[in-house]
């Protein structure tokens, strides 16, 4: 007599290793972003000597030239994100 052997369906197994590893990628590339910024001190502050610099009237083709001094009076990195830019008001 032959007995027939009845075949079980196997579920298929979860990849828990391939979940742990994406979940440790995950981690580490949250934690390296997380540092990209940081410099690790504390924040920048920035100074400027004189916030206002005024030449009074000053006829059209006149170059006049200053100098500003700023500084950085936290204990930060101080960085631009953009350049920086200098606005002529006329009339102030």
């Amino acid at each position: 007599m032959s007995k027939k052997h009845k075949r079980q369906k196997q579920k298929p197994k979860f990849p828990w290793l391939l979940l742990a590893l994406g979940g440790a990628f995950i981690a580490l590339a949250l934690f390296l972003f997380a540092r990209q910024g940081s410099d690790g001190g504390g924040a920048p502050s920035i100074a400027v000597d004189q916030q206002r610099i005024d030449y009074g009237d000053v006829k059209f083709g006149v170059e006049k030239t200053f100098a500003i001094k700023i500084t950085n009076t936290g204990d930060g990195t101080l960085r631009f994100k953009e350049d920086p830019y200098i606005e002529v008001v006329e009339g102030c």
